[in-house]
């Protein structure tokens, strides 16, 4: 292209921006983001993108000052005439507030579309939103990566026999469907009940788990509550092994503990969002290459929808 590409970056996953420039071939454009002492965020570009095609990496959590870093060096972008600027985010915070399932309540995910938009964001690039119905809600392009490629990559290569895949809310069910067609395994889920935010029941396990190993997964991974009592309750019906997969760890409060002391054997992850400390049981696959990858891509103006040929 004769468009001159530049990839920058917030302060959100340096360490997964960085490797998505290395393995595009490049380095990350050259920012200045600083809080002042009364919490204001400042950003700048040190280095003219006029007419250039910018991608800016940046995942929200926490969500308030990344989201704020994120429009302002969108705007920031704008101001300063980009031909076109696309906000990479790995990680689409508030996507779990994506109806009006309550009176007198916010439909976050369609406000911060918005804000993107309004901002100056010509287009977005995501990965495995928790509702994929957040796509209607941009008046901008929106292209949606899938990190089930790094994970039937992985279960392919270490293959696990008698393998079954278990949804473990009727939310993630279609997810689920998708892994056990590709690895060739058989399909449950969990149907659970919700008592409110942040707490999971486990109700019933419908499919057959007894003498089989089990995958669980999901998109996310917040206080680890439903995960760990859908463990609990596969190794009480039976399971040989349990092993989960999941895209983002945001991997809040108790979380950690609550992995810790649940039968779960393994639990891999991706780099969408930075784990905030290690753990034995838990494992990193990087995205870097598919986020690459999309975004050479896009700015070549090819199909995004190759990446998903299996």
């Amino acid at each position: 292209m004769d468009t001159p590409l530049a990839i920058f970056s917030g302060r959100s996953n340096l360490a997964l921006s960085r490797a998505i420039a290395e393995s595009y071939g490049t380095k990350l454009g050259d920012i200045t983001i600083k809080s002042f002492s009364d919490g204001e965020l400042y950003a700048k570009y040190e280095q003219s993108i006029r007419g250039e095609d910018v991608f800016l990496i940046q995942s929200t959590p926490p969500p308030g000052d990344n989201i704020m870093e994120l429009l302002m060096l969108l705007d920031a972008a704008k101001r300063a005439s980009v031909k076109r600027v696309t906000a990479v985010i790995p990680y689409f915070g508030y996507a779990r507030q994506d109806r009006k399932d309550q009176p007198r309540v916010s439909i976050t995910s369609k406000l911060i579309a918005n804000l993107l938009t309004e901002a100056g964001a010509d287009r977005v690039l995501t990965m495995d939103l928790h509702a994929s119905q957040i796509q209607g809600f941009f008046d901008i392009p929106l292209d949606h990566l899938y990190a089930s490629r790094v994970f039937v990559d992985h279960y392919r290569k270490n293959q696990i026999g008698n393998l079954v895949v278990v949804a473990p809310d009727v939310g993630s069910i279609k997810m689920a469907r998708s892994y056990s067609k590709r690895l060739g395994a058989s399909l449950a889920f969990i149907d659970k009940r919700r008592p409110k935010q942040n707490v999971a029941e486990v109700m019933n396990i419908i499919g057959e788990v007894e003498g089989k190993n089990v995958l669980m997964v999901d998109d996310l991974i917040d206080t680890a509550g439903t995960l760990t009592n859908a463990s609990v309750a596969l190794k009480k019906r039976g399971a040989l092994s349990i092993r989960a997969a999941s895209t983002h760890p945001i991997l809040s409060g108790p979380a950690y503990q609550r992995i810790e002391d649940s039968p779960i054997d393994e639990l891999l992850v991706t780099d969408t969002i930075p784990l905030r400390k290690p753990s034995e049981k838990i494992k990193v696959l990087s995205v870097a290459n598919i986020f690459a990858e999309a975004i050479q891509r896009i700015h070549t103006n090819d199909t995004i929808s190759a990446l998903f040929d299996d």
